[in-house]
């Protein structure tokens, strides 16, 4: 298939099953040079195997799937010299410093040592761990090994980085940290596919596919996607919140109460219910008092409300 010069990833009709589950379900995407896209969803929604499947690290059951004009099942070599792949669980070596994991990476990639003088002091500098060259990986923080693991993929110049989750369990600093780190990747004319069950970070992706159950729920961009329902969106502050979800959740033309701290986000169907009929209510069981404020949906919101009109 030819693909233009701005789609690098394209899927179609892709799908992975185990014996009785299907793990990925008829995938159509497209994925442009250049763009962070992040595919979202909870565990088990399918997020790993689709990018095991578009790395070639396993077949389809149907369908293709191309990365940058190769399809990845005839020519998996081809596509593995255009990406870089980072693991949730990425083989570091704790017993190796920073700068040995990373020469023993550019040994593995076969990366002449005239290149690595050149490319380890700008990739240290990129990710601020200059400092830590000589400390042991195992004596590494979760946010500076998940730096050095994104060092050691980066060592053969990748166009497309796939991302697994990366980070997962990272503290939000760190979190920040990487993502500036993205950032600066895609400036200089990197793909990023990244997947990742925070969807909050999600909000930082140029495009969101959310993905549930093995399905691509909805692809397009954050603001978009916001856009999109026609769902109303509520924060509710009441005394007895847990008391409070318990019941708006049996109520006609709710259709999410998720809690976000100490409040509740409430989605209200416009057409079947009204926010005053809901305060009428909830004073009527004696929940009161409950302030109701109208606020824009958050990614997650907006996915839980495609998932339950789904």
């Amino acid at each position: 298939m030819n693909m233009s010069d701005s789609i690098v990833i394209r899927t179609v009709g892709l799908t992975r099953r185990f014996d009785a589950l299907t793990a990925v379900d008829q995938l159509n995407l497209e994925i442009t040079k250049g763009e962070i896209f992040g595919l979202v969803g909870p565990d088990g929604a399918g997020k790993t195997t689709t990018l095991r499947l578009l790395c070639g690290l396993m077949a389809p059951t149907e369908g293709q799937a191309w990365v940058y004009g190769h399809e990845v099942t005839r020519d998996a070599e081809a596509v593995k010299d255009q990406i870089g792949y980072m693991a949730q669980r990425f083989a570091l070596y704790g017993d190796l410093t920073v700068d040995e994991n990373m020469e023993f990476y550019a040994d593995l990639f076969g990366i002449a040592h005239s290149e690595r003088e050149q490319l380890m002091p700008r990739l240290l500098k990129m990710t601020r761990m200059e400092p830590f060259r000589k400390r042991a990986a195992g004596r590494l923080s979760g946010g500076m090994k998940q730096k050095l693991a994104l060092m050691c993929t980066l060592l053969h110049h990748p166009q497309i980085l796939f991302l697994d989750e990366p980070t997962n369990g990272v503290d939000p600093v760190s979190r920040r940290d990487f993502w500036k780190i993205l950032y600066q990747l895609v400036k200089g004319g990197m793909t990023v596919f990244v997947t990742t069950a925070y969807l909050d970070e999600a909000e930082r992706c140029n495009r969101v596919g959310l993905m549930h159950q093995g399905r691509l729920v909805r692809c397009s961009a954050p603001e978009a996607l916001k856009n999109e329902i026609k769902e109303l969106c509520y924060e509710a502050q009441a005394p007895n919140p847990r008391a409070l979800r318990e019941f708006l959740q049996g109520v006609d033309g709710v259709v999410g109460v998720e809690p976000t701290g100490r409040l509740l986000h409430v989605l209200v169907s416009p057409t079947r219910t009204s926010i005053e009929a809901l305060e009428k209510a909830v004073l009527s069981r004696g929940l009161g008092p409950v302030a109701f404020r109208s606020i824009t949906p958050s990614l997650e919101d907006i996915f839980i409300a495609l998932v339950r009109l789904a």
